[in-house]
């Protein structure tokens, strides 16, 4: 298997088109709030609508697109399709005159995303070996919050240098794009070789695989406790610190994801999946204890260092985990399983939280994730008694 720096050929270079892909596309989201409520005059509760429907999109199509791939035996393919989708809704933001069109192209953006993910995941997981399967994944979750992070840093700088140009944002984020689908020409396709045929598509796709339906179950209570990051950040000017903390404190979670999930991945590889997993949903637990109760700064820091702990230690290695609990003709079908269950649970977990949060006050909000959160680890916890083959 050729390595690059270490890492074999198609992780190295599927982590690079997440990367530039992110970079790109947090660029434009970083200032779509405001494009749309200062440009374009979009009612505030338009912001959500739009965001809302589109993740809920994207997710539903995850299965399907999943299955359309191991149905034809192609992860590439699709994978490239679903980014061009995206890529290509870019430029047309410059033409942007109300916020229905910027509706429909957040909406073909998300059907981009629904489309490559699964198929990407799992040319990932059959570009690596059993014994590395982790640290690849891990690699590429960081690689793409390294994206995440500097995408909004060069939105802030090109808006500072230009007067607040949206356009040149949209324009620069556009070309940033295209580096990220040049660069899968680097990537190979791999294809089964096994002969299995791919069962026709229903629920009845995973109903064999009972192990991966308690494993669903498990992540989805745990995420239905995973309050949306810009929220949880708010809590910090709640209880009298600065409103300089905010963007701090978000910077603290990115960060720690970043420069954790190599590292956990590595672990998750030499002492198991499930130990590692256990701890990143222990870490997202004591981090919503510590917002409940906390009141300094340095009480948040940790709670935000946990968050970033949390997410490295359970993102990637989330995805690792469905390669095997899932039969091999099915693999792509059951990450689009994994990342509806991530997606549906995170959209009600921010209505909820959100609601909770206007009417009942922040510590309700965290009250219910905490709870949603030891629920799901308790769940897992008892998933671990199951026996099955690391």
């Amino acid at each position: 298997m050729q390595k690059i720096l270490g890492i074999p050929r198609n992780v190295f270079f599927l982590g690079m088109v997440s990367m530039l892909n992110d970079f790109s596309s947090e660029m434009v989201q970083s200032v779509m709030p405001l494009f749309l409520t200062t440009v374009l005059g979009a009612p505030v509760m338009m912001v959500g609508v739009i965001e809302g429907v589109a993740d809920v999109v994207a997710s539903v199509l995850k299965v399907f697109s999943g299955w359309l791939s191991d149905k034809f035996n192609r992860r590439k393919s699709f994978a490239v399709f679903g980014y061009m989708l995206s890529v290509s809704t870019r430029p047309f933001l410059l033409l942007a005159r109300n916020y229905g069109d910027v509706f429909a192209l957040r909406a073909v953006d998300r059907v981009g995303k629904g489309m490559r993910d699964s198929p990407r995941d799992a040319l990932l997981s059959e570009s690596t070996t059993p014994q590395t399967v982790s640290f690849s994944f891990g690699y590429h979750r960081a690689m793409d919050a390294v994206g995440g992070m500097l995408g909004p840093l060069a939105a802030l700088f090109i808006l500072s240098r230009t007067l607040y140009s949206y356009k040149m944002v949209f324009a620069i984020a556009f070309v940033v794009g295209l580096l990220a689908l040049i660069s899968f020409i680097f990537v190979k396709e791999i294809k089964r070789d096994d002969g299995a045929s791919t069962p026709r598509f229903n629920f009845s796709l995973i109903r064999s695989n009972h192990r991966f339906i308690v494993f669903l179950i498990s992540v989805f209570v745990f995420g239905l406790g995973s309050l949306p990051l810009p929220l949880m950040v708010l809590r910090s000017p709640e209880v009298g610190l600065s409103n300089g903390t905010v963007p701090f404190f978000f910077f603290v979670a990115s960060i720690s994801f970043v420069l954790g999930s190599i590292p956990f991945g590595k672990f998750a590889d030499s002492f198991g999946k499930r130990k590692i997993l256990s701890l990143g949903f222990l870490a997202a637990f004591l981090a919503y204890i510590l917002l409940i109760v906390g009141h300094t700064f340095w009480v948040f820091f940790g709670a935000f260092l946990l968050v970033g702990i949390y997410n490295a230690a359970t993102d990637g290695i989330q995805r690792a985990m469905v390669t095997r609990l899932v039969d091999p003709q099915i693999r792509a079908t059951g990450q689009g399983f994994l990342n509806m269950a991530v997606g549906i649970s995170a959209l009600f977990a921010g209505v909820i939280g959100g609601w909770l949060w206007t009417y009942l006050g922040a510590q309700a909000a965290f009250v219910y994730a905490a709870a949603m959160s030891f629920s799901g680890l308790i769940l897992f916890l008892v998933f671990m008694q199951v026996r099955f083959r690391e």
